[in-house]
């Protein structure tokens, strides 16, 4: 062998065959090679073959693990996870990556265990033709529990989002952290928080509690814009009912202590219960029909024809206010009414309902509304309304969405509970939220305009852009029977008749400032309109305000009162 080769590669070759033992196979032909056959026929090595087992092992994948474990979730009222997106997304939209990826851990026996995908499917679809990224977490395989590979799959399909400009929406179905993998489980919630984080205010996050969401798995649907819960099938809890009777001795049912309805109208978690998954799904596609792809993107806009007369639609409104300024009237009229076809997409609807926040369309344009709610303790403001509001604002800000506010408050809750509970600090937030605020803000003033309470609420000193104001309005320091009490106190106590003494005072009070006028003479109400004038005003005004450009001054973040 070496006569036919330089004296120098011959020498190499003999060193190193005294110290590498070879493998002895006969050597096969190309010939040979193509025309070997596996056991059962066929040949591994052809394109045919190649494609066949691809096709084997996808149609594995595509079977839900566990036939008897997909029946009990049918029986609980729970879709599999695979039938969560084909309903959440437009048919044959969706597109799977990283199903092959596999769990790599030997602690506890766990080699035994490796499902494809690990308990989660990650990929993109459209909903309505928009693009989408989605994950769905599938509870059949190891409970849907959170370690490294699935983390993984999450964290590169919320780069893959953030990069891309589209919403991303997280189907939670979890027993939580997988214990087993210890840290390495922690490590991916922070890394998905990380990204939560990143994405706030960029792209829109929507996250369906469609089973159990507990311990640290908690906190990335807290930072995500939206969170939909299922009522009697979501539970959300930090510490679970038996760690808590263990520590504290109380006694609570998963329900109470982290159902749906529990942090739809307790916490304020979730922004919507739904009845069935269905439902929730249907919320999550119509939800996203008012919000942009991401944050460089205008408000979403769909054609529509207006009529710019006033029709007998709107000579209802004259009579929508009482004449006695402490009989409640409906709130949701009146926003119905503004809106495209009466229609009114609540948000927090069971939470905080003196305050009413939700999306709709004027003139086919996305806009949000914020409206205080009589028939709910006077529409005063309090800690929770105040939150729910605030953050509301800051989301349609940051998605480029116009905000529509109707105030009717006659001022801030009182209270020993309201002041210990930081209604100071809380209700800061709102004044925050408003005075950050660069999208066109738009302000009807319906009856009562009190106090602080009045100038939160989108004033034109917050930085409104249009502020109207009803005949019926009454912008003031405060109620006309509070400031006779304050102002003539000893006037009224030393008249031969206390009680007509305190009627003509609380009559010329009322005259004097118990009106909108005061706020108009000096610019603060741009005008004061018929009702049946406020769709057609608000329509003229978005039309001005859709160019309209601010800026804040530079700095890293502001520190809102959290």
């Amino acid at each position: 062998m070496c006569q036919s080769l330089s004296i120098k590669r011959c020498s190499i070759l003999e060193k190193f065959s005294h110290t590498v033992t070879v493998r002895q196979e006969p050597f096969l032909s190309r010939e040979d090679h193509v025309g070997k056959k596996s056991s059962d026929g066929a040949n591994p090595r052809t394109t045919a073959s190649k494609l066949a087992q691809l096709s084997e092992i996808k149609k594995d994948i595509h079977v839900d693990q566990a036939n008897t474990a997909i029946e009990k979730q049918h029986a609980k009222g729970k879709q599999s996870a695979r039938e969560r997106l084909a309903s959440l997304l437009d048919p044959e939209s969706f597109q799977e990556i990283d199903e092959l990826v596999r769990h790599q851990k030997n602690n506890f026996g766990m080699e035994k265990n490796r499902p494809a995908g690990d308990g989660v499917i990650t990929g993109f679809g459209t909903i309505d033709g928009r693009p989408v990224y989605v994950y769905s977490q599938d509870f059949t395989a190891m409970g849907g529990s959170l370690g490294e590979a699935m983390g993984g799959k999450i964290v590169k399909l919320m780069d893959l989002a953030l990069k891309s400009g589209a919403p991303i929406i997280g189907i939670n179905d979890s027993g939580g952290a997988r214990i087993q993998e210890g840290v390495a489980s922690l490590a991916m919630y922070g890394e998905i928080f990380l990204r939560n984080t990143k994405a706030s205010g960029v792209i829109p996050q929507i996250s369906i509690i469609m089973g159990p969401c507990a311990g640290g798995a908690v906190y990335s649907p807290a930072l995500t814009d939206f969170v939909v819960m299922v009522d009697k099938t979501s539970h959300m809890f930090i510490t679970g009912p038996d760690v808590i009777k263990t520590v504290t001795g109380e006694e609570v049912s998963f329900e109470d202590l982290g159902g749906a309805r529990a942090h739809a109208t307790k916490s304020g978690v979730a922004h919507y219960m739904a009845s069935n998954e269905e439902d929730a799904l249907d919320y999550v596609r119509t939800l996203l029909s008012f919000l942009p792809s991401n944050n460089a993107e205008p408000s979403q806009h769909f054609e529509s024809k207006v009529d710019l007369q006033i029709n007998q639609h709107d000579l209802e409104m004259d009579t929508l206010v009482p004449d006695s300024p402490n009989q409640p009237y409906d709130m949701h009229v009146l926003v119905k009414h503004v809106l495209d076809d009466d229609e009114f997409f609540e948000i927090h609807g069971g939470w905080a309902p003196n305050i009413m926040v939700g999306f709709g369309r004027i003139e086919g344009q996305s806009v949000g509304i914020v409206a205080n709610q009589p028939m709910q303790f006077a529409g005063t403001l309090d800690i929770e309304s105040s939150e729910k509001a605030a953050r509301f604002v800051r989301t349609c800000d940051a998605f480029n969405i116009p905000i529509i506010t109707f105030v009717d408050v006659p001022g801030f809750l009182p209270g020993v509970d309201q002041e210990y509970g930081g209604i100071i600090r809380r209700g800061a937030k709102l004044i925050y939220a408003y005075a950050e605020a660069t999208v066109p803000l738009i302000t009807v003033i319906t009856r009562k305009a009190y106090g602080g309470a009045y100038i939160v609420m989108g004033s034109k000193h917050l930085g409104a852009d249009l502020n109207f104001a009803w005949p019926t309005a009454q912008v003031a320091v405060m109620g006309a029977q509070g400031a006779v009490n304050i102002l003539f106190r000893k006037d009224i106590s030393s008249a031969k008749d206390p009680a007509a003494e305190r009627a003509e005072k609380i009559s010329e009070y009322e005259e004097a400032f118990d009106n909108p006028y005061v706020a108009a003479e000096r610019g603060w109400i741009d005008a004061v309109i018929a009702p049946s004038e406020t769709r057609i005003r608000i329509i003229r005004g978005l039309r001005q305000l859709i160019t309209k450009r601010e800026s804040m001054p530079p700095k890293k973040h502001g520190n809102i009162p959290l």
